[in-house]
């Protein structure tokens, strides 16, 4: 065993992210290509300080997983594992991927757009390589998203500045509030569909406490992160938004594909051939966080009985959860060449907004049932209380407007239920179904090198 291991000669994963790794993983999630691409919709900080309890009192990885499976217990959070394992995360990276592949091709193609089997391909590559990376060191995977994340902040900072420039020279008329509020929806059902937007473009704020157990720390670098990366995003946001009104109209706003594009070429002129290069970068850096964190979610699942006990095997020679970083960059290449992925789209932010309000539905309720709980951070508890309230805001009144589509994501989820019954819930599985997979579980553990944390210390030599 290498250097890695833990002093009892266990294999488990290393503290090996720092306070800045902490901080541009989650600046780096929650900054995609949303911003570059379709700023229409940017409610977050009252969330990051509930994550931040939730974070420091339960210090486990798996975020959400692990959260609510502590409130609620084995049934909750299954459902939860399950749309996230079906869904939410091979459809957010298969997405994030193919925007990469469109814009890093665009410079090559011109105004003639890409065949979708080059777009696929080269999305599938992005998604193998950056799994290999993951795989192979967390050093080499952190290194990777702090670059990106830089990136994409430099190039945020340029519109920032041009958008200055812009102003100084007198350009207001477009950030002037009759036009910003014109045609405006004041409905319920409208500003909890407007909400839903903040929320999804927001929601990284979470995925740092996917690795908890991986951050140096944790007890003071979690909530710093949070508190440094919420604001820092929040501000480029809101100055890269009034940049981009500083020269185009709302209207030019709302029918431009690709908005920093379109600042960029009545600004910039011949730089803007460089935008699509750093949408691209944003692309990477945000597919590279997502598969990073969210590898821990199954890994987490799979350690306490949830789903195969495969994915909770590490690698002993490079200390990462090799099959669940496998599992969820092959599901979201397979997710590449389903045709009916952007209908998809639709359920993502009902499902992140399903998942937060479950997890601060669980930090309330552990303040009644685990009032014996370490809380290194406990906040006031009208915090959580107004932020829940937010939640359940979102949750009912989209249904006005969109309840098909609501409806079908409530489905998608509970169609996890028959599963958890017969698999997780029942102990008495068909040898039929189980053997077969003990075996393949054995040779992919002998072919990979992986063990699970409770049987390092056999591994070791």
């Amino acid at each position: 065993m290498t250097g890695g291991a833990s002093p009892s000669g266990e294999v488990k994963l290393q503290r090996r992210i720092s306070l800045f790794n902490g901080i541009t993983i989650i600046v780096g999630v929650i900054v995609g290509s949303g911003i570059f691409v379709s700023p229409k919709g940017v409610f977050a900080m009252l969330g990051a300080l509930c994550y931040a309890e939730l974070g420091t009192s339960i210090p486990k990885s798996g975020g959400d997983y692990a959260y609510i499976h502590e409130a609620f217990g084995g049934c909750a959070s299954f459902l939860f594992l399950w749309v996230a394992l079906v869904i939410v995360n091979p459809t957010s990276i298969a997405i994030i991927a193919l925007t990469f592949a469109n814009y890093a091709l665009q410079p090559f193609y011109g105004e003639c757009p890409p065949s979708e089997n080059v777009v696929n391909l080269l999305a599938a590559c992005v998604i193998a390589i950056l799994t290999f990376i993951n795989c192979y060191s967390v050093k080499i995977t952190t290194i990777t998203n702090d670059f990106f994340t830089i990136t994409k902040v430099v190039a945020l900072g340029a519109i920032i500045i041009a958008g200055c420039v812009s102003l100084l020279q007198g350009n207001f008329e477009h950030i002037e509030m009759p036009e910003l509020m014109s045609g405006s929806n004041w409905s319920p059902s409208s500003l909890s569909l407007a909400f839903y937007s903040g929320v999804f473009s927001f929601s990284g704020f979470s995925y740092l406490n996917f690795v908890t157990e991986e951050l140096q720390d944790p007890f003071r670098n979690l909530p710093r992160a949070i508190y440094i990366s919420i604001p820092l995003v929040t501000l480029l946001y809101l100055f890269v938004n009034i940049a981009y009104f500083s020269v185009l109209s709302v209207d030019e706003i709302l029918d431009s594909a690709a908005v920093a594009i379109t600042f960029s070429e009545r600004i910039f002129q011949y730089l803007a051939y460089f935008m699509p290069f750093f949408v691209a970068c944003s692309c990477i850096g945000s597919l590279n966080g997502i598969l990073f964190t969210c590898s821990r979610m199954f890994f987490a699942g799979a350690r306490i009985g949830q789903l195969p006990e495969l994915l909770s095997m590490i690698s002993v020679h490079f200390f990462t959860p090799m099959p669940s970083l496998i599992f969820l960059g092959a599901t979201s290449i397979i997710m590449l060449f389903s045709a009916n992925i952007y209908k998809l789209i639709n359920y993502l932010a009902f499902a992140e907004s399903l998942v937060v309000f479950s997890s601060v539905a669980g930090l309330l309720l552990m303040r009644f049932t685990r009032k014996d709980l370490d809380r290194p951070i406990k906040l006031n508890i009208i915090i959580p209380i107004l932020f829940f309230a937010m939640c359940l805001f979102l949750l009912i009144f989209p249904f006005f407007n969109q309840p098909k589509e609501l409806f079908a994501g409530v489905g998608l989820i509970l169609s996890g239920l028959p599963v958890y019954f017969l698999f997780v819930y029942n102990t008495r599985r068909p040898s039929c179904l189980y053997n077969p997979w003990v075996c393949l579980t054995h040779f992919i553990q002998k072919v990979l090198c992986c063990v699970p944390e409770s049987e390092g210390k056999a591994a070791e030599e």
